[in-house]
């Protein structure tokens, strides 16, 4: 057989010859695939270092250790979530809503521009950018809360006005989609 330039190219029958397959390790099907997913709850009460690095709660760790969207919230927070939780919930708001209209356009945009992905640093801290900061209005001392799917993180003064708030409307929430008792 002739190969480019007129090289001879000797014919191989068999695999003698080929470099060896390598094992890559095991392939990306994570425990989070496998197991039902996190469901992020509780309340905990941090603070934001110099840096605008954010200590993650412990028992979320695990969870986000094959990485971390940080995203605008549609309050004024900041959300945490899996890169597979957030791709979800992303599709899930736009289901059904065709891709060239002008509201999957805004909505795609407004998910791509106010998220980047990210990964835990090894003391299981994330640094939270500024325009992220700014958004949610965080100070120093913040609140991380589970919202189910994901963390959220506020200020905590913000937090705390919110979830009084929150609180009162509860029988007006639970009226509307007809669980009041």
């Amino acid at each position: 057989m002739w190969g480019i330039v007129g090289y001879k190219v000797p014919q191989r029958t068999g695999v003698e010859g080929l470099l060896p397959l390598l094992h890559l390790g095991p392939t990306r099907t994570s425990r989070a695939r496998t197991r039902d997913p996190m469901a992020f709850r509780g309340t905990f009460d941090y603070s934001l270092d110099a840096k605008n690095r954010l200590t993650v709660p412990a028992k979320f760790r695990a969870s986000l250790a094959e990485g971390v969207v940080l995203a605008k919230g549609i309050e004024r927070c900041v959300q945490l979530w899996t890169p597979r939780g957030f791709e979800h919930y992303t599709g899930a708001a736009l289901q059904g809503v065709h891709p060239l209209s002008d509201e999957s356009r805004k909505l795609t945009r407004f998910f791509s521009a106010n998220s980047l992905d990210t990964e835990l640093d090894a003391a299981g801290r994330v640094m939270v950018p500024g325009f992220l900061v700014e958004h949610a209005a965080l100070r120093k001392e913040v609140v991380v809360t589970g919202a189910g799917d994901c963390l959220e993180v506020w200020d905590r003064a913000a937090w705390g006005e919110y979830n009084r708030a929150l609180s009162d409307e509860l029988p007006e929430i639970t009226a509307a989609i007809g669980h009041a008792g």
